[in-house]
């Protein structure tokens, strides 16, 4: 497993080391022992989720502003453009954004800490993305921050117009979303 810090250094790709041959291949998607030597991260997942989404779909983004989830995402079919936005008001990288491609083909995975925002768009024909939480999903306290605030400047994959659900188009813009301390 090789670890790449980003410019904002809490968030993490991680590239597992996979072997294959004319078989197939297998990698380690996830162990605890050698994350935490990596990341300094102590984390507990208790909740697992996966997505199916088509061409051109963006989901996010999303965040909880209590019962912060902590996620570790990847692709296990086709390809997205993943994103993640620092909402942590006392951090230097205060609405800062990374993105990174993530697919079934380079098999990496972004380690996402909570207070951050999330989301992704679909660039291949279809993807199915899976994520691994550090909390439970408390629609109460779910909020989403609006994809394409220009305050953030988000550089979104051109030349589609994304599809979105309806709670996904009214986003609330930085200046007015709850964040974190």
């Amino acid at each position: 497993m090789k670890l790449e810090r980003t410019s904002i250094s809490d968030v993490i790709i991680i590239e597992p080391k996979v072997f294959g041959d004319d078989r197939g291949f297998f990698f380690e998607s996830f162990n605890e022992r050698r994350f935490h030597e990596l990341t300094a991260a102590s984390v507990h997942f208790v909740q697992d989720n996966h997505s199916k989404s088509a061409k051109n779909v963006l989901r996010g983004l999303h965040y909880q502003i209590s019962n912060p989830q902590g996620k570790l995402v990847r692709v296990v079919s086709g390809e997205v453009f993943d994103v993640a936005v620092d909402l942590r008001k006392s951090s230097p990288t205060f609405g800062h954004w990374i993105g990174v491609t993530l697919s079934s083909k380079n098999c990496r995975q972004l380690w996402i800490p909570p207070g951050f925002a999330h989301g992704f768009f679909v660039t291949s024909d279809s993807a199915e993305f899976l994520y691994k939480t550090t909390d439970y999903w408390a629609p109460e306290f779910e909020r989403t921050l609006m994809w394409n605030d220009p305050a953030i400047g988000i550089e979104w994959p051109s030349g589609a117009i994304p599809v979105m659900s309806n709670k996904d188009q009214i986003g609330k813009f930085l200046a007015d979303a709850e964040v974190f301390e």
